[in-house]
């Protein structure tokens, strides 16, 4: 691949997934210096490797494959257990809307109980979960970045969404 198209290549992927893979490393690792060098290592990375990625549409794989693969590698140089990570602040996730008080209130209860029970999971569940639903990826990305079986992704999806919907109702009610 010629120099200057490969440029235009990488700002096209950077552009594109640099938020996605942000949240994804923000939310494994929850903290930020640490989850801008992962996600550079893994640009840098993708830049050095683009003229060998087959096709564009494996381009999401391989950066969220090639960041996590980043985040054991720090865990394991920090010897930090996976089970011990815990999910960001609840103020990072943006999702407050405009309306009154008691509505806003009522939402950070609620986010701060998903972030609560989040840390309660075990490292499986919860980095399908995060790769799910903060990642955006399908089932079957989610299958070939964790090397599992897309039933089990499936499955360690449902489970984790009923741990949630019970503690919430619970709340709600």
């Amino acid at each position: 691949m010629e120099e200057s198209r490969k440029v235009i290549e990488f700002t096209i992927v950077f552009n594109r997934y640099k938020k996605k893979l942000y949240n994804y490393v923000l939310k494994m690792v929850n903290d930020r210096l640490m989850t801008e060098d992962i996600v550079q290592n893994v640009f840098l990375k993708f830049f050095e490797n683009l003229s060998e990625i087959q096709n564009s549409s494996s381009y999401n794989f391989w950066l969220f494959k090639t960041a996590r693969n980043e985040i054991l590698y720090y865990f394991r140089s920090k010897r930090v257990r996976l089970d011990q990570f815990n999910v960001m602040s609840t103020d990072d996730l943006n999702v407050l809307s405009n309306q009154d008080i008691f509505q806003e209130t009522e939402l950070k209860e609620i986010k701060e109980l998903i972030m609560k029970e989040l840390d309660l999971l075990g490292p499986e569940q919860k980095e399908v979960f995060i790769l799910k639903e903060y990642g955006g990826l399908s089932y079957k990305e989610i299958s070939g970045i964790l090397e599992i079986d897309e039933a089990l992704v499936k499955s360690r999806l449902y489970k984790v969404r009923q741990k949630l919907v019970n503690k919430i109702s619970k709340l709600v009610q």
